[in-house]
């Protein structure tokens, strides 16, 4: 595993979002299972990835599959929300000072990109 997906689970398991900001480039872009435009720059990449930590980060989280290599990184997760099993893909990529440039979110099934859909857009209203 590099240090770059190594920064990424520190940022995950920590839950600190510091670390998280830390390892956003400026000009990174977020691709939302839930937005049909991707957003561009940190400032709203923080923001939906805040948000999204606050949504699916619970102690039923876990990634169950990783490929990574210096430059990306493909991570299956699974959590549960309200009692609705959530499965999910963050496909991240990194440049080569470690930061991440790209980050794609993918859902299943269509409940829960509904579930956390909703979820999200209460969360960011909190957050806004």
């Amino acid at each position: 595993m590099t240090d770059n997906i190594n920064n990424w689970h520190k940022a995950i398991k920590s839950g600190d979002l510091t670390l998280l900001d830390a390892i956003l480039e400026e000009s990174v872009v977020f691709h939302s299972p839930i937005l049909h435009k991707p957003q561009v720059g940190k400032k709203l990449a923080f923001m939906y990835l805040s948000a999204a930590y606050k949504v699916l980060l619970n102690d039923s989280f876990k990634y169950v599959k990783e490929t990574s290599n210096d430059t990306q990184a493909i991570l299956e997760f699974e959590t549960e929300i309200d009692g609705f099993y959530i499965n999910g893909v963050d496909i991240i990529t990194f440049n080569t000072e470690g930061k991440i440039t790209d980050f794609k979110v993918m859902l299943r099934p269509l409940k829960a990109i509904e579930l956390v859909g909703g979820k999200m857009m209460e969360m960011l209203q909190k957050l806004g």
